[in-house]
This record gives C-alpha cells, structure tokens and sequence, in this order.
C-alpha cells in the first residue's frame, strides 16, 4: 500500500507542476481587469483565459497524469485510454446527456451535474485506465478478434467500464450533492462555529469534488446567503461584521498556511532532492499566495501524506472560525490571495481586514512547525522524500506481476537487467 499511495503522489505530480503558472496568469489577468474579468481590458482577458485553459481543465490532467504514473510500462496507448474514458463519463454526466436521459428542460438538470467534472472524476477515471492496462495490456484474444487484443484491448474494457460508472454515478452523485447541501443548510445557522465546520468540510472534500455543494449553499444563493455577493455590494442584505465570515478565514490559510507548509515539505526533503522539489513547491507557494490557488500544493502531499490533510482540513475550520469569532472580514471574487485581500479593503462589508496579516502570520508559523514535525516524527513521504527502499519495493512489486504472467519476452528482460544489464 505505502508503494502504491507514493506511485500515486508521484503521478500527481505530473499535473500539479503546470498548475502554479496557470494561478499565476489568471490571477494577474484579475488583477488589471477584477470586476470585468477581461470584458474591459483585452490583456487581462488574455492572461485569464490562457490560465483558465489549464485550470478548467485540470480533471483530464489529473486523469492523464494519474493514467501515466500508475501504469508499469510507459505506452502511448495508456494517454489514448486515458482520453477516450474521460471523455465519454464527462459526456453522460453533462448537463445536455443528462437533460436528454431524464426528459426534461435543460434548466432542470439538477445542480449536481453542473460540478461534474471535477478532480474526483479525473483521478477515478486514471486510476481505472491503469489498473486496467496493467491487467488487459497482455490480453490474448481468439484469432477472429486477435486484431483488439494486447494493449488495443485496453481502451475497449476502459469505454465499457465507463458506461457502468456513468450509470452508478447518475443515480449516486446527486444524491451525494443533495445530501451535503443540506448539510450546509443545517450549519449555516450556528454563526462563527458553522463557518468554521465549513472551511473544515471545504478543504475535506475537495479530492471528491463535493466541496462544490457547500460552496453553493454558503457563497452563493442556494440557501439565501450569498455570502460572495453580498460582501462585494453587488447583492443587497449585507450585514456589516458577518457578511464575508464564510471567506476571511481562507486568506491565512491560503497566502500564509499553505506557504508554511511548503516550507516545512522542502526543509524535509532529502538534500540531493531539494532542488528539484523546491522550484515546484515554492512557484505552488506562490500561486497560492498571491492568487489564493491552492491545489498545486494540497495534491502534492494529499494522498502520499494524508494525514497531513485532515490536519490541514482542522486548522482551515480553526482559523475560519476565529476570523468570524473577531469579525476580521474579507472576501473575494477570485479565491483568498493577496489580489483579492487588496481588492477587499474599500469593499463595503471589510472590517478589521488588517487584523488577517498577524492572524495569517501565526497561521504560517503554525503550519509550518506542525508539518515539519508530523513529517519527521512520523517519516511521511512528503515531495522529496522518497527513499530508495521505497522505490525499490514499488519495483518488486511490479516485477512480481510480470513473473505471474506468461510473457517471456518481458520476464527475459527482468532477468538480464538483475545480472546486470
């Protein structure tokens, strides 16, 4: 398990290193242009959807990343698999399939399916490919059918796979959706404490991209509080010193927490390692601080160090929930970096917005003396941390398929390299 979880991290890695620069572009782009976005400056609108290229699409990424790094021999035909499955479930769960299979008006689709693409998606479908792959890749079919044997096998059984998934999902994902909407309903009246339960289950469901949901009851207007609308001034009903209490608590942990995280995971790293991780990691700090987009850095030790992420996910709820107990108010349109902190200080609903420096200060400082003890109590694998037995199990693991299997050119080829090449 523990080779497979650092596989994974290592695949995740792939995707993860272009998201910083698309952060950084689009929040630029919002930057010159944060009330138009781009509609009233062409360079703005230029930076914002040459970044929103990357970011929008960023669950096929994860998906061809996830496909890559899993699989036990580098094919093209892995990205073909890949492609085509993505494709296909992102096609029967959009609005207009799913509009079409239930009969009825495209405005009725429920809401679920306007967040169906998502990261979960993504790393599902990769997942799946590659297991797939690593088990059809070698297939042997009757001679009347031997021409979609072997690897051609493999985007075959993926498609099909597909469609079985596509269906579970359109009865299980609303559902889902529906059930952590109410759940915001139902916090949304407990003040400071249920923002803060909020940033907790905000940062715990982004890998299943549920996170969607609770964004909807307590930013936008699902249940009435609007929170992002009524901060900026564009929506009546604002109330001075709680309007922006679901935001203001991000803006410690995305410009200072995160980043202190970031430096915890490079001081970790092993030394022959740290350059290499440290351009990712830090241009992931970065993007976080300035733009306030932080999944370069969460996916890069979510999976490989999960613990550290459910610590993360309290210390969001913490630091949510004191900048709502103080009502240090700000908000954003964009996400909670320093763009969006300037741009909040002349909005009508900031309060004490100075008083988030010296929170997000305490915030990093926090982060950082928490990580870097969690990862070296511990020994987490953490970017930059691999250790060689590590990499070595991972590679037993996978010679020890290829000998179970009946393929000899393949296990030739284990054997030459162990007497040396």
């Amino acid at each position: 398990m523990m080779g497979y979880m650092q596989r994974l991290g290592k695949s995740l890695m792939l995707p993860v290193s272009v998201m910083p620069i698309a952060a950084i572009l689009k929040g630029i782009g919002y930057w010159i242009d944060p009330i138009g976005w781009g509609s009233n400056n062409v360079i703005a609108a230029f930076l914002i959807e040459s970044g929103s290229a990357i970011i929008d699409n960023l669950p096929i990424l994860f998906a061809v990343g996830i496909g890559i790094g899993m699989v036990k021999e580098k094919d093209p035909m892995i990205v073909i698999s890949v492609v085509v499955s993505y494709v296909l479930l992102n096609h029967l769960l959009s609005v207009e399939s799913v509009s079409l299979f239930m009969n009825i008006p495209e405005e009725q689709v429920p809401i679920a399916f306007e967040n169906s693409s998502n990261a979960f998606i993504g790393i599902l479908v990769g997942l799946i490919c590659a297991f797939h792959y690593n088990k059809f890749s070698k297939i042997k079919l009757p001679t009347a059918l031997s021409f979609f044997g072997g690897k051609r096998f493999v985007p075959i059984i993926c498609s099909l796979t597909m469609l079985g998934l596509g269906l579970l999902l359109l009865i299980v994902w609303p559902t889902c959706f529906n059930l952590f909407i109410q759940f915001g309903e139902t916090i949304s009246g407990l003040g400071p404490f249920g923002a803060g339960l909020y940033g907790f289950y905000n940062r715990l469901l982004i890998p299943t991209g549920l996170h969607h949901a609770l964004n909807s009851v307590f930013w936008f207007d699902m249940a009435g509080i609007n929170d992002i609308g009524k901060f900026w001034g564009t929506i009546s009903g604002g109330v001075l010193g709680i309007t922006g209490m679901y935001q203001a608590g991000f803006f410690p942990i995305m410009m200072f927490g995160l980043p202190g995280a970031a430096l915890a995971m490079y001081r970790c790293a092993r030394p022959d390692r740290k350059k290499q991780v440290g351009t990712i990691l830090f241009s992931a700090a970065f993007a976080s601080f300035l733009t306030g987009v932080t999944e370069p850095l969460e996916f890069a030790f979510m999976f490989v160090a999960p613990v550290l992420y459910v610590i993360h996910a309290i210390l969001t709820g913490i630091f949510v929930f004191i900048a709502a107990s103080m009502h240090w108010i700000a908000g954003f349109g964009f996400s909670a970096g320093l763009i969006d902190y300037l741009l909040s200080i002349k909005a009508p609903f900031s309060q004490n917005i100075f008083m988030l420096i010296p929170l997000g200060i305490v915030c990093g400082i926090i982060y950082y003396s928490l990580f870097r003890f969690i990862i070296i109590r511990y020994n987490l694998m953490t970017p930059g941390r691999e250790t060689d037995e590590v990499i070595l199990q991972v590679a037993k693991d996978e010679y020890k398929d290829v000998l179970k299997t009946d393929d000899y050119d393949d296990i030739a080829i284990i054997y030459v390299e162990a007497l040396g090449g």
